[in-house]
């Protein structure tokens, strides 16, 4: 099996019991004719995602009952025996498909089919740690019901007040009052910092449970890096190092397409071609390293290369060209030049390839990256090489916050890249040559308004000062007004919004409130770059795609393979959903699969071209059925490409969407 796909096992195996279940109720009837056309088109879809996966086993599998019951005398004992030998295949896929059976014992194994294939699909925890998260759950549960206990008690003493607020003798009721109440204030604090200390034991134990060895997806990048060199006819050799450092592995399957991006730059762009290498007085091998490492609550991740490296002049030629990077400034470290290489605008250009070839689609994996709450910078020197390091959270759980207020905005910096904070005012401001500077130290610092940057307004008079520091960069931003510090958990922006570079996530505030949370590298890389840009431009409206297909493995394939190559992408399993979602949205392109329940690809076509709203929609047949006569009837009912499942590929997929997008 594809290591590149390892992760939708468990997804084809779920998608395997379905059909499977499905087939094993046809078969007595699979004589009659209606019941033979949903078996067929059961184990044709599942023949291509088993395809698509490269599992050519269950494909064949699936290929023989295909072909048995289009004889016009249908054997069913025969038919059950091919599903029983299906059904064999994927309970040794799902028992263990690092290390099947022996050949001689693939015969006499004897387990339930579907019972093997539901449980490979399934995360099974620990019994201890089951234990400890049922009876930490029940510690918090009866820690609730005593807090209610304190809450009655707050309100006796409220009603006690109530009715003594006559008394001749306040004193004597106050100071009673004032005694219970520290009372219940103590109670209530241990009770507070018990349930605390549970939710935080609680929360340890079920992030854990998500926490996976990062081992499988250094190695599948690796095998990416290998067979992209022998296709370029590059030699190389690729290091892993950290494999048994864990990464939430909801977060590694949302990096995947960032870092086979940059291990296709590392490879494509970054090592010279053997005979440049040698000519450089280099070894004819390249080498590329994949490295992880954990710092804190952390995870960093770095793809290096020994090639040629980045001009960093060149950057900043290309950069002021653009107006990418103010004519005035003129003293900018290599670490902030070489950060402009993932801003938006930069590396979309044909002509960025001069500056080493590394910009194409940087700003989409630092789009991903920081989608997560990540961060992402490049180190490279002329010659000798690149690194790319990206550095996540191990995990999604909460973090702290300064809740800021720049004009009447409310907006949320992580504590952690803060070093420290102080009040500002006309006594300690001094305008400079270049701007506002303040003195610590002794020495004359550039003052910058975090208002002025996001275009909120005029600095106040009297602003906060807060140094933000990350890496080896730090800047001095001022803002209005330094509201609270708070525990916030973040989340990624939603997918296909165009977020400004300045942002990293959205957070609920205490109070319910949402904020964005502000990306502390990109504050200080573009306020080094252009002051007064730190808003991204627009970015080219993306094309929208519309897919249709029934098998849930292949959809989930070929969705990502669009949006690996920058579509946003709308899947539906079949007909009716898609023709719904064309009622409601405008999409640039439709791609259906041919054989599916209810309605088939071709009946799609036909019945979005009798639409005149749709009559001139671009529309793509996809399907494993390669005969001439089934293309001829994909085309005749209006399809504007037909493409065989076999030979599909992802970029030449990519440019025919584009193609018939523009018109062409």
């Amino acid at each position: 099996m594809d290591e590149e796909f390892q992760d939708l096992l468990p997804l084809f195996l779920t998608e395997g019991k379905r059909r499977l279940e499905l087939l094993l109720e046809l078969a007595p009837d699979v004589r009659e004719t209606k019941a033979a056309t949903a078996a067929r088109r059961e184990l044709h879809t599942l023949k291509g995602s088993s395809r698509m996966l490269q599992l050519r086993e269950i494909a064949d599998l699936c290929h023989q009952g295909e072909s048995l019951l289009q004889q016009d005398e249908i054997d069913p004992p025969a038919f059950t025996d091919i599903l029983d030998s299906l059904g064999q295949e994927l309970a040794i896929l799902g028992r263990d498909e690092s290390s099947p059976p022996p050949e001689d014992e693939v015969q006499e194994v004897e387990v339930d089919a579907i019972d093997a294939i539901e449980a490979a699909g399934e995360r099974r925890m620990p019994a201890d740690v089951a234990d400890r998260l049922t009876a930490s759950t029940s510690a918090m549960r009866l820690l609730a019901l005593s807090g209610l206990s304190a809450t009655h008690r707050l309100a006796e003493l409220a009603q006690l007040a109530h009715e003594n607020v006559d008394e001749v003798n306040r004193e004597q009721v106050l100071a009673m009052l004032a005694t219970r109440l520290r009372q219940v204030a103590t109670d209530l604090e241990g009770h507070q910092l018990r349930l605390f200390q549970h939710a935080e034991d609680q929360l340890k134990r079920l992030l854990d449970l998500q926490l996976q060895p990062l081992r499988p997806f250094l190695q599948n990048l690796a095998r990416h890096a290998r067979e992209l060199a022998r296709s370029l006819g590059k030699e190389i050799e690729v290091e892993i190092e950290g494999g048994d450092e864990k990464l939430d592995e909801r977060i590694a399957s949302e990096l995947q397409g960032a870092f086979l991006h940059l291990v296709r730059n590392a490879v494509d762009h970054g090592l010279e071609s053997p005979e440049e290498r040698v000519r450089r007085d280099k070894s004819a091998i390249g080498k590329v390293k994949i490295a992880a490492s954990r710092h804190g609550d952390r995870v960093e991740i770095v793809v290096s290369d020994d090639g040629a490296g980045v001009d960093a002049q060149r950057i900043l030629e290309v950069g002021r060209e653009r107006g990418l990077v103010s004519e005035e400034v003129s003293h900018l470290t290599e670490v902030e030049l070489l950060q402009l290489l993932f801003t938006t605008g930069f590396s979309t250009r044909s002509d960025v390839s001069e500056v080493s070839g590394r910009g194409v689609g940087l700003d989409a994996v630092s789009a991903a990256v920081r989608r997560l709450g990540g961060d992402i910078w490049l180190d490279s020197k002329p010659g000798h090489g690149s690194s790319i390091f990206v550095s996540v959270p191990a995990a999604r759980r909460s973090e702290r916050v300064l809740v800021l207020r720049s004009g009447f905005e409310r907006l949320a910096l992580p504590k952690g890249s803060v070093r420290w904070i102080q009040s500002g005012s006309e006594h300690n401001l001094i305008v400079g040559e270049t701007g506002l500077m303040v003195e610590i130290d002794g020495d004359l610092r550039r003052v910058v308004a975090l208002s002025d940057l996001l275009g909120l307004g005029e600095m106040p008079v009297s602003p906060v000062l807060i140094e933000v520091h990350t890496g080896s960069s730090d800047r001095i931003l001022a803002v209005e007004e330094m509201e609270d510090e708070a525990e916030v958990l973040v989340r990624p922006f939603p997918q296909g919004v165009e977020v400004p570079a300045c942002y990293s996530g959205l957070a609920l505030l205490p109070t319910g409130e949402p904020v964005a949370v502000l990306a502390p590298r990109a504050l200080i890389t573009q306020v080094a770059l252009a002051p007064r840009r730190l808003i991204a431009p627009a970015q080219p409206e993306r094309m929208r795609v519309l897919l249709v297909e029934d098998s849930t493995v292949t959809r989930e394939m070929e969705r990502r393979m669009l949006e690996d190559e920058g579509f946003l992408v709308t899947a539906t399993p079949g007909a009716k959903e898609a023709l719904g979602r064309l009622g409601e949205e405008i999409y640039d392109c439709l791609i259906t699969d041919y054989e599916m329940p209810e309605m088939d690809g071709v009946e799609l076509t036909q019945l979005v071209r009798s639409m005149d709203r749709l009559a001139h929609l671009p529309i793509i047949i996809v399907s494993t059925r390669d005969r001439p006569s089934d293309r001829l009837a994909g085309l005749e009912a209006g399809a504007d490409a037909y493409i065989s499942k076999q030979a599909l590929e992802s970029h030449k997929l990519a440019a025919i969407i584009r193609r018939l997008g523009s018109g062409g």
